[in-house]
């Protein structure tokens, strides 16, 4: 797995593995929305990072994000868990983010965020900054959302979602006062759909 804007538009894609063999990859699926994509090399004396469960991790917890930053292979930094569930940032189509304080630069995308037993626990993706440098708030995919993607990937190619048929919005404070509601909480359903 990596991430869908590392791969976007390639027509030949790399990857490079820590023994400094660079294989041929096949893309199988991508998903924008999420910002994912899998790819699928082979290749001999390859281990598979375990997957830990994402609901599980704290804040608090100790990560390590791995990647390449600026070009510089197999960089590691270590962090916490500052928040989890991060959205409304406006990075993706579909937020549910687990934000940690790692350092996480341009090259970093698409590269594990471990926790200290050495198990995925998120696919690095973006980072807040001015300039776009680093200073402490990255974002990373859960595991658990990478899982249920890469599921639809292998079987379909892409990622296949029901639609309740409705657009909506939070019912903000503002909107409740308008609506002259005593509920703060909720939605507005903004459009029916055909």
């Amino acid at each position: 797995m990596t991430n869908h804007h590392v791969v976007e538009g390639a027509d030949e894609i790399t990857v490079t593995l820590r023994d400094q063999r660079q294989l041929k990859a096949e893309l199988l699926g991508q998903d924008p929305e999420v910002d994912l994509a899998l790819l699928r090399i082979e290749a001999m004396d390859l281990t598979a990072l375990p997957m830990a469960d994402s609901d599980q991790l704290r804040v608090g917890d100790f990560v390590v994000a791995i990647g390449s930053p600026f070009g510089l292979g197999q960089t590691v930094t270590y962090g916490i868990v500052s928040a989890l569930g991060r959205s409304g940032l406006g990075i993706e189509g579909y937020e549910n983010f687990i934000q940690t304080d790692a350092s996480i630069n341009p090259g970093n995308s698409g590269g594990a965020l471990v926790d200290m037993q050495g198990r995925l626990v998120g696919i690095n993706t973006a980072i807040m900054g001015p300039n776009g440098g680093n200073v402490g708030i990255g974002f990373a995919i859960p595991s658990n959302m990478t899982k249920a993607i890469m599921g639809h990937l292998v079987a379909h190619g892409e990622v296949r979602r029901g639609q309740l048929g409705i657009m909506m919005q939070d019912l903000t404070p503002e909107l409740a006062h308008a609506f002259g509601l005593r509920e703060r909480q909720g939605v507005v359903l903004t459009r029916i759909l055909p």
